[in-house]
C-alpha cells in the first residue's frame, strides 16, 4: 500500500488544500492529512485539534481514502511512523519552491526511504493562502469563493471572535 502524508498548518483548509489533498487521493492508496503543530507559530486562529475538525468536515465522502491527524515533532519522524513513502506539497508559485525545496532535501536526509512529490496547484487557487483568507474576513470580504462551504461560517466566526471582523 503506498501512503502519502499532506502536512500543513491549515489555518484554516483552503480550496487550494483541498484540490492538493483531492488529487493526491487519486494518486495513493492511502493519504493523511497531517495537522503539523508548529510551536514557533502560537498565533494560530484555530487550535490544532478545530484545524483537525474543519478539515474532517471539508473531505467529501466520495474522497474516503485519506485520514486526519496532527503532529508536533519532525515530518520525516511521523512519515517513518505511518510507513509513508512520500510527502505531498502544493506550489502555488516558483517563490513557494526555494522553502519546499530546502524542507525536501532536510527530510530525505532525515529518512532516506522519502520522496517528496510537488504538485502545482490549479490556476484558480494560484493566490490563495490561509493567510489571504484570514485578512479577507477580517475586512469583510467574502471568502465563500476561497473555503471549503462547510466551514466558511467557522472561519467567518472565528475572525469576528478575536474581534478583528471590520
Amino acid at each position: 500500500m503506498k501512503i502519502a502524508v499532506c502536512p500543513g498548518s491549515f489555518d484554516p483548509i483552503t480550496n487550494g488544500h483541498l484540490d492538493i489533498i483531492s488529487r493526491a487521493c487519486k494518486l495513493f492508496d492511502k493519504v493523511i492529512i497531517v495537522v503539523m503543530v508548529n510551536y514557533h507559530k502560537p498565533n494560530s486562529y484555530f487550535t490544532a485539534s478545530e484545524r483537525v475538525e474543519l478539515i474532517r468536515r471539508s473531505i467529501p465522502p466520495e474522497i474516503d481514502n485519506c485520514e486526519i491527524d496532527m503532529y508536533g515533532g519532525l515530518l520525516a519522524e511521523y512519515c517513518e511512523k505511518k510507513g509513508a513513502c512520500a510527502v505531498v506539497k502544493g506550489l502555488r508559485a516558483v517563490s513557494d519552491f526555494e522553502y519546499e525545496f530546502q524542507q525536501a532535501l532536510t527530510n530525505k536526509h532525515l529518512n532516506p526511504e522519502l520522496e517528496t512529490v510537488f504538485m502545482t496547484t490549479d490556476q484558480n487557487n494560484m493566490f490563495l493562502s490561509s493567510s489571504l483568507v484570514k485578512q479577507l474576513c477580517e475586512f469583510g470580504a467574502d471568502i465563500s469563493g476561497f473555503v471549503p462551504a462547510p466551514v466558511c461560517e467557522d472561519i467567518i466566526k472565528r475572525i469576528k471572535e478575536r474581534g478583528m471582523y471590520q
